[in-house]
């Protein structure tokens, strides 16, 4: 059974900024650890990504996937799997919240269940490593834009 982690982050910056980083996917391989490839295979009528296929290697979790991305507004973007060949799940989401000074707080949630065996507490404990980096990976590059 799949269960979610999820934990937030304040950046200095403003959302749009925050989101800029966020939805240039092809960038992914520069900030994030854990993906080594990232290629956005379909987009939408405003131009922003539908369909990614990810290289990511987590450590535990090592996978060639597709994710289908929605987005909600300026503020939100979820996604989930299209294809994989050891996922049999990895949705998730990053939801943005203003804050006074021009700061933004970002929300990261994922869930994450594989196709082999794998003891829940190394799934979390990879679904937390690939949260927290992600989210020190993207803090970073949005404050050093």
């Amino acid at each position: 059974m799949a269960e979610h982690t999820s934990s937030s982050i304040t950046i200095e910056a403003a959302p749009a900024d925050v989101m800029a980083v966020i939805a240039d996917f092809a960038r992914y391989p520069e900030w994030t650890g854990e993906v080594k490839e990232a290629e956005v295979l379909s987009t939408d009528a405003e131009g922003r990504a539908e369909k990614v296929r990810l290289l990511l290697d987590a450590g535990a979790i090592k996978d060639d996937h597709t994710l289908a991305y929605t987005w909600k507004g300026a503020d939100e973007v979820s996604w989930t799997l299209d294809k994989s060949q050891m996922l049999r799940q990895l949705d998730g989401s990053y939801r943005l919240a203003p804050l006074d000074g021009g700061r933004t707080e970002v929300t990261y949630q994922l869930t994450v269940d594989v196709k082999i065996p794998m003891l829940g507490m190394i799934k979390r404990k990879a679904e937390k490593v690939i949260i927290d980096r992600a989210l020190a990976g993207l803090k970073k590059r949005v404050e050093s834009r």
